[in-house]
C-alpha cells in the first residue's frame, strides 16, 4: 500500500492506543487529524509528529455537530480523506444499578453514538478506497459484570462495523469498515484498579502499540476485524459460541485474574 500523502482523522488522540495509532500513520508519511478533548495533549503530539502534517481539533466526540464536520473539515484542509481511527473511549465500571442516567449515557454516546456518527459523515467524503477502523473490544465478545453498558457499546459497535462494511460491499463501494478488538492495554485507561474486574486481567496485557499495529494491519491487509492479542480473541469467540463454556470456565478465568490483577497492582506501585 502506498501511504505517503494519504490522510486520516483519529478519535482520542491525545493518549493511548489514539496516540500510538497517529504515531503508526505519521511514520508513513501519512497526514493526521488528532481529535479529542485536550488540546494542549493534542498540540504536543502535533509538534513531535510535526506541524506541518497534522492537525489539532479540540473536540468533544460528544459534540454531535462538531463531529459531524470533521470530515469536510480535513478534507477542505488536505484536499482528501483516506482513513478515520473512531478510538475515543470511556468506561464507568461497577454494578449498573449504582451507576447514574449520566455515567451510562456518557459510555453510549462515547463508545457506540460517536462512531456511528462519525463513520456516516466520513462515509460522504472518504476516497473511493478509504477504511474506516472502530477500536471495539473483546468485551463486546464476552460481556463483563460490572462493565455491562460498557460491553454493551462494544458489541453494537462491533456489530455496527460489520453491518456496515457488508453494506458497503452490497453497493459495490470499495470503502471498507473493520473492527480492532483489544483485551487488556495497559493504557492508564484501567483508571481505578481495584474497579476492573478479576477475569479482565487472566489475559495477556496489550500495549497500546500492540492495538495500533493491529489498527495498520486492518488497514493494509483488509482485514474486517482482528483480535489482540490473537489467542485472547480466540477464547472470547468460543466463549461468545457457547455461554455454558463460558460459564464452565469463569471461575478459573477469575482465580487467574485476581493473581495477575495483585501482581499488576503491585507493579505499578
Amino acid at each position: 500500500m502506498k501511504w505517503n500523502d494519504k490522510v486520516a482523522i483519529v478519535t482520542g488522540a491525545s493518549s493511548g492506543i489514539g496516540r500510538a495509532v497517529a504515531r503508526e500513520f505519521a511514520a508513513r508519511d501519512v497526514k493526521v487529524a488528532l481529535v479529542a478533548r485536550s488540546v494542549d495533549k493534542l498540540d504536543e503530539l502535533s509538534g513531535e509528529l510535526g506541524r506541518q502534517r497534522t492537525a489539532v481539533f479540540g473536540v468533544d466526540v460528544k459534540d454531535k455537530k462538531a463531529l459531524s464536520k470533521l470530515p469536510e473539515l480535513v478534507k477542505g484542509r488536505w484536499g482528501r480523506l483516506d482513513f478515520v481511527v473512531n478510538n475515543a473511549g470511556v468506561n464507568h465500571r461497577g454494578p449498573t444499578a449504582e451507576k447514574s442516567d449520566e455515567e451510562l449515557v456518557d459510555i453510549l454516546e462515547t463508545n457506540l453514538v460517536a462512531p456511528v456518527l462519525l463513520t456516516r459523515a466520513a462515509l460522504q467524503t472518504i476516497d473511493a478506497d478509504g477504511v474506516i477502523v472502530n477500536v471495539a473490544s473483546l468485551a463486546g465478545k464476552v460481556p463483563l459484570p460490572h462493565e455491562a453498558t460498557y460491553s454493551a457499546s462494544k458489541s453494537g459497535l462491533r456489530a455496527f462495523s460489520a453491518a456496515v462494511n457488508a453494506e458497503l460491499g452490497l453497493h459495490g463501494s470499495r470503502v471498507r469498515v473493520a473492527a480492532v478488538c483489544p483485551g487488556p492495554v495497559d493504557t492508564g485507561f484501567f483508571g481505578d484498579i481495584t474497579n476492573v474486574p478479576d477475569i479482565v486481567f487472566s489475559q495477556p496485557m496489550s500495549t497500546a502499540e500492540d492495538v495500533a499495529r493491529a489498527v495498520i494491519t486492518a488497514i493494509e491487509h483488509g482485514a474486517a476485524e482482528i483480535d489482540v492479542p490473537m489467542l485472547s480473541g480466540k477464547l472470547a469467540t468460543a466463549g461468545y459460541l457457547s455461554p455454558r463454556l463460558l460459564t464452565l470456565i469463569r471461575p478459573l478465568l477469575e482465580r487467574v485474574g485476581a493473581k495477575k490483577k495483585a501482581q499488576f497492582m503491585a507493579a505499578k506501585a
